[in-house]
């Protein structure tokens, strides 16, 4: 959710546009914005200690989520309940983005 290399906030802005584009024939546009969670991805990372250290020192919950955590929010997109977000990007990151 900040800018700067290698940052994905052309997603945001993306996310919004296209949330623009389809309302009106009634499809809703919402991105999730994850950070840290335990998966395959990272076994590497979370296998070295001091770098593993580092990055939980960046996130103020000092944990990864868990991918269970990610459940609900998914079945809320994808329900009817829903319905009237669109154009919103929803961060899940253990508070690092607004550390």
């Amino acid at each position: 959710m900040r800018g700067g290399r290698g940052r994905w906030t052309a997603a945001v802005g993306l996310t919004r546009a296209l949330a623009v584009e389809f309302a009106p024939v009634g499809v809703q546009v919402n991105a999730v914005a994850p950070g840290y969670f335990t998966s395959d991805m990272n076994v590497t990372l979370r296998a070295d200690d001091v770098l593993y250290a580092k990055v939980l020192r960046q996130i103020p919950a000092r944990r990864f989520g868990s991918p269970e955590e990610l459940g609900s929010l998914m079945v809320y997109l994808v329900s009817a309940a829903s319905d009237f977000m669109t154009g919103e990007t929803i961060v899940v990151d253990g508070g690092q983005s607004a550390h």
